[in-house]
């Protein structure tokens, strides 16, 4: 554990230490501390919202569920339906659109 010894007082006017509160909530950090020596230090705290990240995982992990059901079936039975084939493709394609979308929008961060 990092022990802290030297101190630092900032004033601030009337009001501004809402502000600082409120922006380091919507950083998510709670200890005010942290949040004054992350943003003295860094400069910056950047908090990504990664749920279309998150969403992207989920359909990929189904698509992939979708993908061993179908190799599954054409192991058993020695044949899979050209149409199931093609649709694990349109959706796969739309999965890499997403994607796509996604880090186009993180590199501009």
């Amino acid at each position: 554990m990092r022990e802290y010894t030297d101190t630092f007082l900032v004033r601030f006017k009337e009001g501004e230490r809402d502000i600082v509160r409120r922006k380091m909530e919507e950083a998510g950090i709670r200890n005010m501390a942290a949040y004054i020596r992350k943003m003295a230090i860094d400069g910056y705290v950047i908090r990504l919202d990664l749920s279309d990240v998150k969403e992207v995982a989920r359909l990929l992990r189904i698509n992939s569920n979708n993908l061993n059901q179908y190799a599954k079936r054409a192991n058993e039975t020695g044949s899979i339906y050209l149409e199931d084939i093609k649709e694990l493709q349109r959706q796969q394609e739309k999965l890499w659109e997403l994607m796509k979308a996604i880090l186009q929008r993180l590199s501009t961060i």
